[in-house]
């Protein structure tokens, strides 16, 4: 370290920037101590606490004298040269100046030059506002000089009296107030807390509410699906009521010279040589229709008995136990297989045993063809056809059978009319 003397700074106890103090504090007369250790707020307070927020750092007051050489909160002397005694006792004389400024005023020293004009102008309003309110007071005594009315001593007196007693009864009012409040408060306190409780049950309450109101809605839905498939069921039941199983499952129509059943043409034209197979499954389903017929009305055939088999149907001779075909192949012939015809004749003759059957419980029932020994009769004409191929035309054999499907096709009616009533009837 040089033997160059070294400056000792101070802070300022506002801003706490370090500052330099002018050479000219170094030494200080009696007369300037003693001036400077007159009361500087005697006439004028500077409320720091008030105006704390307009500062940017307020720092509690210390004395410098009592700072050690080495204490972090004082100063340091950072030289060890000739003229340390010198500037200890310029630091001494320093520190002893800042103590009694501060002892004197409400504001610790030292202070920079801009904290030391921020003070100024806060001294500067509240000096403006004590000069304004001296302003107020005066004019006020100016004119109470100038009436002639003297105000009444003791009735303000007694008007103070009364307010002061109006003020303790306020503030022993506002002290219950406040004891209310108090109670209220706990009060509300103990209502949040039920509140809250009320809050999580309804939370819970709801959510077990969504669940039950989302199992309603399904039960519903199953409920309303379940409907509707009943009200399915039941149009469907009403619908096969009122449904004819005979008519389902027998169609009796036309198409041109043809009798038609389940749509297999009965009968050949040399114009349209119908397929054997065709013919053979058309007199399948006649023979199931007259068989299921007899069935419904409890008829048993004398001398026969039909034997429905596809394709391969035929009629059994009760007698002698023979096979009549209802089925041929081949060409048409003169010189026919003479089984096939018989069976067919035995096949008319059931039918006419069907209608007698019929007559019996409806005298009124009648067919528009009149059936006899394999022919039969178009009233109309009075023309006969032969239900047999041998000696026959195909012509005449296709009108025959078209005879005999329409035979059947009213018998068919008339046992599905039976068959309704008595639906109807149950």
């Amino acid at each position: 370290m040089n033997d160059a003397k070294v400056s000792v700074g101070f802070s300022c106890q506002r801003c706490l920037q370090p500052i330099n103090i002018d050479d000219s504090f170094t030494a200080l007369g009696e007369h300037t101590l003693a001036e400077l250790a007159l009361p500087i707020n005697s006439h004028i307070e500077v409320d720091i606490e008030s105006q704390s927020a307009s500062m940017d750092h307020f720092v509690p007051p210390f004395r410098f004298a009592e700072c050690s050489g080495t204490d972090t909160n004082g100063f340091m002397l950072l030289s060890d040269g000739p003229d340390r005694d010198l500037l200890s006792q310029n630091l001494r004389v320093k520190a002893e100046l800042f103590d009694t400024l501060s002892n004197n005023s409400e504001i610790d020293h030292p202070l920079c030059d801009e904290c030391t004009d921020t003070l100024l102008e806060l001294m500067d309003k509240q000096l403006k506002m004590a000069e304004d309110e001296w302003n107020d007071y005066n004019n006020y005594l100016k004119k109470l000089e100038l009436t002639d009315d003297v105000p009444n001593v003791d009735l303000l007196e007694k008007e103070l009296n009364d307010l002061k007693g109006e003020e303790e009864r306020l503030l022993q009012e506002l002290s219950e107030l406040s004891r209310e409040e108090d109670a209220i408060k706990l009060a509300v306190k103990e209502q949040e807390v039920e509140k809250q409780r009320l809050s999580n049950e309804e939370e819970k309450y709801w959510r077990e509410y969504t669940k039950h109101r989302r199992d309603v809605i399904t039960t519903e839905d199953e409920f309303r699906s379940l409907e509707c498939q009943m009200s399915y069921a039941q149009v469907q039941l009403d619908k096969l009521k009122k449904t004819n199983v005979f008519n389902v499952t027998f169609h009796i129509w036309h198409s041109g010279h043809f009798g038609t059943i389940n749509n297999f043409r009965l009968g050949r034209l040399p114009s349209a040589p119908v397929d054997w197979s065709e013919i053979n499954a058309a007199w399948g389903q006649t023979c199931l229709l007259l068989s299921a017929l007899a069935r419904k009305m409890n008829l048993t055939f004398k001398n026969y008995r039909l034997v429905p088999y596809g394709n391969h149907s035929h009629i059994e001779v009760l007698s002698d136990g023979k096979e009549l075909p209802l089925y041929g192949s081949g060409g048409f012939r003169f010189f026919w297989d003479t089984k096939f015809d018989a069976a067919m004749v035995a096949f008319l003759d059931c039918l006419q045993q069907f209608k007698e059957e019929v007559v019996k419980k409806d005298p009124d029932f009648c067919l528009p063809y009149r059936m006899e020994k394999g022919k039969i009769e178009d009233s109309a004409t009075g023309n006969s056809y032969s239900i047999k191929i041998q000696f026959n035309s195909e012509e005449q054999w296709t009108k025959a059978l078209k005879f005999l499907l329409t035979n059947l096709k009213w018998g068919l009616t008339w046992v599905s009319s039976q068959f309704t009533e008595e639906k109807q009837a149950v």
